[in-house]
């Protein structure tokens, strides 16, 4: 177990012979207060045990039912309940997904993600999605969906249909929880993350940092994330894009080092996992990004948008990977049981 001095003296991470499920916080708070190159160092020394080090696993990400979600979530553009100038629009059709999959291909995208604002989807609504899971997983892409909570039938079908992955994030710590959302509990994520893992789908799950948290509410995000009975297989780490007319429009900008610091420690409490650099990257400098890179994140969602927000261009990605000697890449079509 790492210790506050072998942490301070900048000692490589020993996991005890396998992944660990039993961090505490003040051994992850010794961590996020290592002197920036040591925890770097770190991150880069369990990234390169488990991953190619220069190679980048790509996602797009398509709202395929956008606006009017039921939820209060307080950085959402999405919800009913803000006034932020987005309509209310029905799920696409099935041939409009499989052309936006097939253009992500074609640009280096090996996993399709599709998200849809409900706080939970009807029986009906699962079997609409079904059919542009089979769309896509004929392409020969990953399939990701994030639809909502979940009930244990709804999984069950979803795994039949060969789901890849589900995406159902935490946000942030149980403790700051109730700041953020109000319509659903930190159990309710719980409950749909464990369904999923037992129907045998990746779980994708991650959070949102600069929402006015505190370093013991990140550390305690990925704490959870970690201790979790098997580590999520994607872990997306949000920054926050602030959305007028949603509660946390004027929220304070996250100091871009603090960020970085999130992405290291979580490549270190989860090391087999893919980190992935979620929303929030269009308001990333080339160099933020890079640093994440080296900070141990192999994973980006690529394309125009990411559901609501505004994403970098995919030539600006490439130009970004060409200067930093990164390679798409990635693809593992397989589902890991729990």
């Amino acid at each position: 177990m790492l210790t506050e001095t072998s942490a301070r003296r900048g000692g490589k991470i020993h996991l005890g012979g396998g992944l660990r499920h039993d961090w505490q916080l003040e051994e992850v708070q010794s961590l996020f207060n290592l002197p920036f190159s040591d925890l770097l160092y770190q991150a880069q020394t369990v990234h390169r045990e488990h991953f190619d080090p220069n190679e980048v696993q790509i996602s797009s990400l398509l709202s395929i039912k956008t606006g009017a979600c039921s939820e209060d979530c307080a950085y959402c553009p999405q919800s009913a309940h803000y006034q932020t100038g987005l309509g209310r629009e029905e799920l696409i059709p099935v041939n409009e997904v499989l052309k936006a999959a097939s253009l992500a291909k074609e640009q280096g995208a090996s996993r399709f993600c599709m998200g849809a604002a409900w706080r939970s989807p009807s029986d009906n609504d699962v079997e609409r999605v079904v059919a542009m899971i089979a769309g896509v997983r004929s392409l020969g892409m990953e399939t990701c969906v994030t639809l909502g909570m979940l009930t244990e039938q709804q999984t069950q079908r979803l795994k039949q249909a060969g789901l890849d992955y589900y995406n159902h994030n935490l946000d942030t710590s149980e403790e700051y929880y109730p700041e953020i959302i109000t319509t659903r509990t930190y159990q309710d994520r719980l409950d749909t993350l464990r369904r999923v893992r037992e129907a045998g789908i990746n779980v994708c799950c991650g959070g949102i940092i600069g929402m006015g948290e505190s370093a013991d509410d990140r550390a305690n995000l990925l704490i959870e994330l970690a201790n979790l009975p098997q580590h999520p297989e994607s872990v997306p780490i949000n920054l926050l894009v602030r959305v007028e007319g949603t509660p946390l429009a004027d929220a304070s900008t996250l100091d871009p080092l603090v960020f970085v610091r999130t992405i290291a420690v979580a490549r270190i409490l989860m090391p087999k996992s893919r980190v992935r650099l979620s929303a929030g990257r269009a308001e990333m400098s080339d160099e933020m990004q890079a640093l994440c890179f080296l900070a141990g994140a192999n994973s980006i969602f690529y394309g125009i948008k990411l559901l609501t927000t505004d994403n970098p261009l995919a030539d600006s990605d490439r130009q970004l990977f060409q200067r930093l000697g990164l390679r798409m890449g990635g693809l593992q079509m397989e589902t890991h049981h729990a």
